[in-house]
C-alpha cells in the first residue's frame, strides 16, 4: 500500500487523501496544460467498483461523451494508480478530439479593421487565412530567406504590431543564418543531414574519420562556439592543442568559419570535392551510416585503422566478446578491424 501511496504522490501530487481513512481523495488532474478538479469517494474496503467521482464542471465537459468509458475503467483498474493512469489518458484523448466552439471575436468593426491592417502590411504578405478569420498566416522576406508566422487572433489583437514584432524578431537572427548558412554552403556538414532554421548545432568534417561538432548560441553567432572534437585520440589532440593555443585569434568581427580556420591552422574540406572514399561514413559492424538517427561517432585511436562505428554497435560488439572488462564507466576491448585496444566510455545513452 505504502507503495502504492507513493506512486499516487510521484504521479499526480496535486491528488492527495484527505482523511486518515484514505476514503477521500481530492485535488487535481493535469492534461494539455489544464488543471481539472476532482474528487474521489471511495468505499471503506477501498474497492474502486463502489467508488463514486465527482467532476467539476470543466471536466465534465470535457469528459463529455467519454463517461461510460471512465466508469468502465473504474470497474476494471485494479488500483487506484491505475485508474488516475487511465482517466489522465481518457482526458488527454477527449480533449484533443474536442474542438473548442468558435466565439466571435468581436462586431463587425473587428473584420473591417483587420482587413484594413492586411492591406497596411500588404496583401502579398497574406498566405492562409481561415473562414472565421481567427488563424491568419503571413509571409516575410528577409536577406531571400522566406519565414511563416501563425497568428490566432483575439479581439483586441494588432496584426501589425504582431507582424513588427515577428520582423524584429527575424532581423536579430539574421546574422545567425548567416553564419549557419556559410557552414553548410562551404564544408561538409554531417549532421543534421537537412538542417532547419531552428537548428544550432553541426557537426562538420574535417579529414578522415575526423569531424568537429559546434553549438552555435543565436545571439552571439560570431562568438567562440561550443566545440566537440569526434575521432581517434592521435588525431583529435592536436586539434585541441591547436584550439587552446590559438584561442586568443577569434575575432567576433570575422566570420565563425574564418575563425576556426584560423584558430584550428586547417582548411575544411567541402563536400564538392571530396570523394565518399575519402571519408569513412559507414559503421564497421552494421556496415550502415545511419541507425536510428545516429551516424557514427566512435573511432578506433590506432592511427592505421581509424575505423568509425556507432556507439551502440561498438557497445553490442564489445559486451559480446569474452575478452572485454568493464571499469567503472569505461568498456576495453579490441576493435573489430585491427584487433587493436579499443575503449567506449559509457554514456546515458540507451544501449
Amino acid at each position: 500500500m505504502a507503495e502504492t501511496e507513493a506512486t499516487l504522490l510521484r504521479q499526480f501530487p496535486l491528488f492527495l487523501p484527505q482523511n486518515r481513512s484514505k476514503t477521500v481523495y481530492e485535488g487535481f488532474i493535469s492534461a494539455q496544460g489544464r488543471d481539472f478538479h476532482l474528487r474521489l469517494l471511495l468505499p471503506k474496503d477501498l474497492q474502486l467498483r463502489n467508488a463514486r467521482l465527482l467532476c467539476s464542471w470543466q471536466l465534465k465537459t470535457a469528459l463529455n461523451g467519454y463517461h461510460h468509458i471512465v466508469q468502465q475503467r473504474m470497474q476494471q483498474s485494479p488500483d487506484l494508480v491505475s485508474f488516475m493512469m487511465e482517466l489522465k489518458m481518457v482526458l488527454e484523448a477527449a480533449l484533443k478530439n474536442k474542438k473548442e466552439p468558435y466565439v466571435l471575436p468581436s462586431p463587425p468593426k473587428f473584420y473591417s479593421s483587420l482587413i484594413g491592417e492586411i492591406r497596411t502590411l500588404g496583401w502579398d504578405k497574406l498566405v492562409y487565412v481561415d473562414p472565421c478569420f481567427s488563424t491568419i498566416k503571413l509571409k516575410a522576406d528577409v536577406s531571400g530567406r522566406e519565414h511563416l508566422i501563425t497568428v490566432k487572433l483575439k479581439a483586441k489583437s494588432s496584426l501589425i504590431s504582431i507582424y513588427t514584432q515577428f520582423l524584429t524578431a527575424l532581423e536579430s537572427l539574421k546574422t545567425f543564418w548567416d553564419v549557419m548558412d556559410e557552414i553548410d554552403e562551404k564544408t561538409w556538414v554531417l549532421e543534421p543531414e537537412k538542417p532547419t532554421r531552428s537548428a544550432t548545432a553541426r557537426r562538420i568534417v574535417l579529414g578522415n574519420n575526423v569531424s568537429i561538432n559546434i553549438e552555435v548560441d543565436p545571439r552571439h553567432p560570431t562568438m567562440l562556439p561550443e566545440c566537440c572534437f569526434l575521432g581517434a585520440d592521435h588525431v583529435v589532440k592536436p586539434l585541441g592543442i591547436r584550439l587552446s593555443r590559438n584561442i586568443h585569434l577569434w575575432d567576433p568581427e570575422n566570420s565563425l568559419l574564418q575563425n576556426l580556420k584560423d584558430v584550428l591552422e586547417i582548411d575544411f574540406p567541402a563536400r564538392a570535392i571530396l570523394e565518399k572514399s575519402d571519408f569513412s561514413m559507414d559503421c564497421g559492424i552494421c556496415y550502415a551510416y545511419q541507425l536510428d538517427g545516429a551516424i557514427p561517432d566512435q573511432v578506433c585511436d590506432n592511427s592505421q585503422c581509424g575505423q568509425s562505428f556507432h556507439y551502440i554497435c561498438l557497445y553490442e560488439w564489445l559486451r559480446g566478446l569474452l575478452t572485454s572488462r568493464q571499469s567503472f564507466n569505461i568498456i576495453f576491448g579490441e576493435c573489430p578491424y585491427c584487433s587493436k585496444p579499443i575503449t567506449l566510455k559509457m554514456s546515458g545513452r540507451k544501449a
